[in-house]
């Protein structure tokens, strides 16, 4: 009778549990990257119901919102690599960021206005879809589109694979080097043109790509689970075997002084709570997977390892000095909490060619691809504490496009853009502090 009346328990527990299953397999906790941000950019949770200051590797999270201004730009990074690219004047919001009981990722992408550049991977299962005005656009096989979106107008130009517009005009077949016209104040009518009109911003999204293509390892998976952020580990740092841990991965441009939560900040998510969120330009995988290991002679070093951490979470540490302080979550409060502690380097020169990099500063403030052969760079900065370089950068001037409307664009000798030196954002406190940062109500900086 026990034995009988067990089974039934837990055919029950098993129902309830596919029930559960079935009515919540699909949810929404994943976090993208914001992977580059350029100038003055903007965010909004859905926490503070407010914009804020970008930060480089925020986590973005379903309902979360973007907007650059006149002179600034940003990236989005996905799991698998698809990217998201934001020219200046522009607003997207992320209405949906979900995983499938399958394993498969869906996103929406909402283009209010300005100028984007989507270029999805086409993993299987995945789907990415981008709306503007009434229309919708479904991803599923690799693609690379520009959008953009003005008052009454808008269009949808294909640089790579055919992509389907649905309107209410009906639906648009557009196929590579061809681009969608639509008459957002007349029921969306959609013209046909089989050519692409260049946009300023084209090179910049270009040589995003390049960048990316040249530097994700194509054995990323040995290391890490999801392709965003392996681009940025490859530029900006090396792997190297350590006696007694196995490969391990060190930034350029550090020594035994520096620790990986010199510079960062604490960022508040909906529903989710205070996470660190790193503010060097390599700074997203090493702080969601693995661990960090202090090696005597060497300095701090990232393990790979372990499993796949959400918003919330602080890498795990091991064998810290006795002087490490371990960074601290706030306590209270929704907003950013800056840690400023570190060494970051400052341009000079007429025209902002010229960067001084300073020991530990870790990669902080150097542009993608913006000197040549970091690795002997950084050994220069190991002997003599300091190195002046140039740097490729890429002034943001005003420009008037075929189209008659104003917006900005790249100088003509297109480059990265100008390194963006660390700062607090413009509202911070800064009270004096050791490493770890404590919350003070309002937004603080601590250095």
């Amino acid at each position: 009778m026990i034995t009988r009346r067990i089974e039934i328990a837990l055919l029950a527990l098993s129902a309830f549990a596919f029930l559960t299953v079935s009515a919540f397999g699909d949810s929404q906790v994943r976090i993208v990257r914001l992977s580059e941000v350029d100038g003055n950019v903007q965010f909004d949770n859905a926490a503070t119901q407010r914009y804020q200051k970008a930060f480089l590797n925020l986590p973005i999270t379903q309902g979360a919102k973007l907007r650059s201004q006149s002179d600034g730009r940003a990236e989005v990074e996905f799991e698998d690599g698809s990217t998201l690219r934001v020219a200046p004047d522009t607003i997207v919001e992320f209405p949906q960021l979900s995983l499938l009981s399958s394993g498969g990722k869906i996103s929406e992408i909402q283009l209010k206005q300005g100028t984007a550049y989507v270029n999805f991977s086409g993993t299987k299962n995945d789907q990415l879809t981008v709306t503007f005005g009434q229309e919708k656009l479904v991803l599923t096989h690799a693609a690379h589109v520009r959008l953009e979106v003005a008052q009454d107008n808008a269009a949808v130009a294909v640089f790579k694979g055919d992509v389907q517009v649905d309107g209410p005009s009906g639906a648009v077949d557009v196929k590579k080097n061809q681009t969608a016209m639509f008459d957002l104040a007349d029921q969306d009518r959609h013209k046909l043109v089989k050519n692409l009109e260049e946009d300023p911003y084209d090179a910049w999204d270009k040589q995003q790509d390049q960048y990316h293509e040249r530097y994700t390892a194509s054995t990323y998976n040995s290391y890490s689970p999801y392709a965003y952020g392996t681009a940025d580990l490859s530029y900006y740092g090396n792997f190297f075997n350590a006696p007694g841990y196995g490969m391990m991965w060190q930034p350029y441009f550090a020594s035994a002084g520096w620790d990986p939560f010199m510079n960062g900040a604490w960022a508040f998510g909906p529903g989710l709570g205070y996470g660190w969120v790193s503010a060097y330009p390599w700074g997203w995988t090493p702080y969601h997977y693995g661990s960090w290991a202090f090696i005597p002679n060497r300095g701090w070093a990232w393990q790979p390892g372990s499993t796949w951490t959400g918003f919330n979470a602080v890498p795990r540490v091991v064998n810290a000095p006795a002087n490490f302080v371990a960074p601290k979550a706030p306590v209270s409060g929704r907003e950013m909490v800056v840690v400023n502690r570190g060494p970051a380097p400052v341009l000079q020169g007429k025209s902002a060619n010229k960067l001084v990099i300073p020991n530990n500063s870790a990669g902080l403030g150097i542009p993608r691809g913006g000197i040549k052969d970091p690795a002997k760079v950084s050994q220069t900065v190991a002997q003599r504490g300091s190195i002046t370089t140039k740097v490729q950068t890429a002034p943001v001037h005003l420009a008037y496009g075929n189209s008659g409307m104003m917006r900005s664009s790249p100088s003509p000798a297109a480059g990265p853009a100008p390194a963006a030196v660390y700062s607090a954002p413009s509202h911070a406190s800064v009270p004096a502090s050791s490493g770890a940062a404590s919350h003070s109500g309002g937004g603080s900086v601590h250095r």
